[in-house]
């Protein structure tokens, strides 16, 4: 079965092809900077063990463009992987937001589309370009079965004591205010890995999704009991351009002794904080460069962003009352060493023994970087989002 993974973003499109139960990869890429100068469409095939990459600058005004110029790449007499757009059977999308009211992957329906279309004011930035995606393939892949993928879904098993906060309780049964979670995917995909590395599901397990968004879950026995983004993806741990937890009263003092007006507050903090608040940069990269220049501003973020996900390893230990493994996935997480590092010092305590030989080595895969005696296992993980959702599709298809 040939299943096409769409992960659209607010001004993108990622893809992936894969043939399963095989789990084959046959092509992959990403049109970027959608509706904007400059876009650019980079596109990978995978056949016969050879990896081959093409990029090509292109004009892509909207996403109906962007699948128009992917599928012709899909099919194209020279590089395609495929002969006809028929021989896709099913078409998974990612979509970020589910709300309450989706808590496992769901064939497309006209049905379905109503209720993704209530659901746009929960996440107005990646919902709407989402949906529009379906929309195209629907056009474009007219004998594929549609499926979507949420976001918030692995999110669903937390209890109420967990998703519920201490306001007034008709702004959850009026207007479903609550935690939702976000990176549901690929916590729960790197959670699979890591029970079938460890050699089994009844594990207590912490999963930091560390990149330019950010965030931590606790798991028990393959279900989230907690998790760190709530009902948007601005709490919780410190990211690129976000924040995290900020005290409101903040808000209150920016708005009302400041002057600044809700959208500027929501620029803020969405998009002007975080690392890059801190640094002037967003990328842990550029930041890595400027503490070893000695920059004071560099080691604050580190001490400041490594701090807080030490915090809540240490609160979700309390809400697993044990700990059987931590995982790093995301690009943070699975390249940068001095992060893992700086969350693994002075927790000995807490079971976290970190190999530093191991942990700046070539890592490969499933790594296991905690020193031989120790008693909680230290994991990094590859992420892969959209073997996740082609998973979740193939298993939905095969009932």
């Amino acid at each position: 079965m040939n299943i096409f993974v769409i992960n659209s973003g607010s001004s993108s499109i990622k893809y992936k092809l894969f043939q399963m139960p095989s789990a084959q990869l046959l092509c992959s890429g990403v049109a970027e900077r959608i509706g904007m100068d400059q876009a650019a469409l980079t596109h990978k095939t995978y056949v016969n063990g050879i990896e081959r990459s093409f990029s090509y600058k292109q004009d892509i005004p909207d996403y109906q463009v962007g699948l128009q110029k992917i599928n012709q790449l899909l099919t194209d007499e020279t590089i395609g992987v495929i002969k006809s757009l028929t021989e896709i059977q099913v078409v998974g999308h990612r979509i970020v937001h589910g709300g309450e009211k989706f808590s496992g992957s769901i064939r497309i329906t006209p049905e379905v589309k109503q209720d993704l279309k209530l659901l746009f004011k929960l996440a107005p930035l990646h919902n709407p370009p989402g949906y529009r995606c379906i929309e195209v393939a629907e056009e474009l892949f007219t004998n594929a079965t549609q499926v979507a993928v949420f976001d918030t879904a692995f999110h669903q098993t937390m209890p109420p004591k967990a998703f519920r906060f201490a306001i007034p309780d008709s702004f959850y049964t009026d207007h479903n205010i609550r935690a939702y979670g976000f990176h549901g995917t690929s916590h729960k995909y790197v959670s699979e890995q890591a029970a079938n590395y460890l050699g089994s599901k009844n594990l207590k397990l912490i999963s930091m999704h560390l990149g330019n968004g950010c965030s931590i879950t606790s798991i028990n026995d393959g279900r989230s009991i907690d998790t760190s983004m709530g009902f948007g993806p601005l709490s919780g741990l410190v990211m690129g351009t976000r924040s995290g937890d900020l005290d409101p009263t903040v808000i209150f003092y920016l708005v009302e002794t400041l002057g600044y007006d809700l959208q500027q507050v929501s620029d803020l903090l969405n998009k002007q904080s975080g690392l890059l608040g801190l640094t002037g940069f967003s990328d842990t990269r550029d930041i890595t460069r400027a503490l070893e220049n000695g920059d004071a501003n560099a080691k604050l973020a580190y001490d400041i962003y490594c701090y807080h996900i030490k915090k809540y390893i240490g609160s979700y230990m309390a809400t697993l009352n044990a700990l059987d493994a931590v995982i790093f996935t995301g690009g943070v997480g699975e390249n940068n060493s001095l992060v893992r590092e700086m969350v693994c010092s002075e927790m000995e305590y807490l079971g976290l023994e970190l190999d530093t030989e191991k942990n700046n080595g070539q890592l490969n895969g499933i790594s296991e970087i905690n020193k031989q005696d120790a008693r909680v296992k230290i994991l990094v993980i590859p992420t892969n989002e959209e073997l996740e959702i082609a998973k979740q599709c193939f298993a939905l298809e095969s009932e």
